[in-house]
């Protein structure tokens, strides 16, 4: 199949969903973008990224990006984009001017909200002073550093390729380029991590005064070299110990957990990660990409595209590798995956808002849940208890069909 075949062929998993109600609106729209490659690839990362060569194909891989997002417009026509997010990979790793040809590029073909957040994720040793103020002059008004620890032996046993001075002054840096809106990347319960160490690394993210930070657990992922190998990681009761007392510590200097793994200064968090976790659109371009798309009539389309990139470099191959439309009884576990995430969960009318179906279709699983304790009693809103948070998963099997 060859790029300029129609996407709607490669309907993948079961005959599309029956007839539902049409959306009264369409949900806030956004933009990932996939950058795959990265200095070294870390043990523990199962994300789709691939060691860089010497020199990227930069042009190429933006020309593809701005291809691939062509075949997706007839599907969002009319709409705004209200945030984008470059992710990877390590997309710091391409030029400003790159960026700069990519985002011009999109916007030609679709408007963006007067605010919009465009986030870019980088790590320490690719920062450049020069880069980072270019890039802000782009439009790029949200980083997000992949900093992970402050510890060199903990580094090095993630196998990443900065220092904890670098991580420092990346924060500095991202503040000197015009960055008032940044992001630190933080995992606890590293190999051999104490309680003071995780709370050590805590400590010097708060000191650099980021606006958000993403502090979660690491791990063991299949497909990485820890799952084949793995380190000794920290007891039960350690793990326990740190998440408490880190969550203490978080909210104690204003940052409030909103979501997971996720704490935010007042305003602060992340807009494009809510449009996920709210049920939002978003469209999904670049090597392995994914995206949900809603439809007017009630269709919801989930796309991945193709995941190696040498593949997506290659114009006899399809951008687009499947597409599948969530049927009815698949709904209310898609919904909420993401919404039960968020600590605050979301308002019950958001379900039928963005899946075009009624709150009756939860009933059988929200009243289990409930008796559960896992899900709170509270008819105006989906948010689960402390107990439900933390056992999110057997939570989400009350509502699979």
């Amino acid at each position: 199949m060859t790029r300029d075949s129609s996407a709607s062929s490669l309907i993948v998993g079961g005959a599309a969903s029956s007839p539902r109600a049409p959306l009264p609106t369409l949900p806030p729209l956004s933009l990932y973008i996939h950058i795959p490659w990265c200095v070294r690839k870390c043990p523990y990362c199962d994300f789709n990224s691939h060691t860089a060569s010497p020199v990227l194909p930069e042009q190429e891989y933006v020309d593809a990006l701005l291809a691939d997002l062509d075949q997706d417009l007839h599907a969002v026509y009319g709409r705004e984009i209200s945030s984008i997010f470059f992710g990877g990979g390590t997309p710091s790793l391409f030029s400003a001017e790159a960026l700069g040809r990519l985002l011009e590029g999109v916007e030609q073909r679709i408007p963006f909200a007067d605010d919009i957040e465009i986030t870019l994720e980088a790590n320490p040793g690719t920062f450049e002073q020069e880069k980072f103020v270019a890039y802000r002059k782009l439009g790029i008004n949200r980083l997000s550093i992949g900093i992970q620890s402050f510890q060199q032996e903990k580094l090095q046993a993630l196998g990443r390729i900065h220092n904890g001075d670098e991580a420092v002054r990346a924060a500095g840096m991202a503040r000197q380029a015009g960055f008032d809106n940044f992001n630190l990347d933080l995992m606890h319960g590293l190999p051999d991590q104490s309680l003071d160490d995780a709370l050590s690394d805590l400590r010097q993210a708060i000191e650099l005064n980021p606006t958000h930070i993403s502090w979660y657990q690491l791990t063991l992922e299949p497909n990485t070299v820890f799952w084949n190998q793995p380190p000794v990681l920290p007891e039960d009761d350690t793990l326990w110990d740190i998440q408490e007392a880190g969550q203490a510590l978080l909210a104690e200097h204003g940052y409030a957990q909103y979501e997971v793994s996720a704490y935010a200064q007042a305003a602060r968090p992340a807009r494009h990660n809510l449009n996920y976790w709210s049920f939002g659109d978003f469209i999904g371009i670049g090597a392995g990409a994914h995206g949900k798309l809603s439809h007017p009539d009630g269709r919801i389309v989930r796309t991945w595209k193709t995941r190696l990139p040498k593949d997506y470099l290659n114009p006899a191959k399809s951008f687009q590798a499947g597409e599948k439309a969530l049927t009815n009884d698949e709904m209310p576990f898609e919904f909420l995956m993401n919404a039960l995430r968020l600590t605050a969960g979301v308002e019950s009318r958001l379900y039928p808002e963005r899946t075009g179906l009624s709150l009756e279709s939860l009933a059988e699983g929200r009243a289990a849940a409930e008796q559960s304790g896992l899900l709170q009693v509270e008819p105006s809103r989906l948010v689960a208890t402390e107990r439900g948070q933390l056992f999110l998963n057997d939570l989400l099997q009350q509502f699979l069909n």
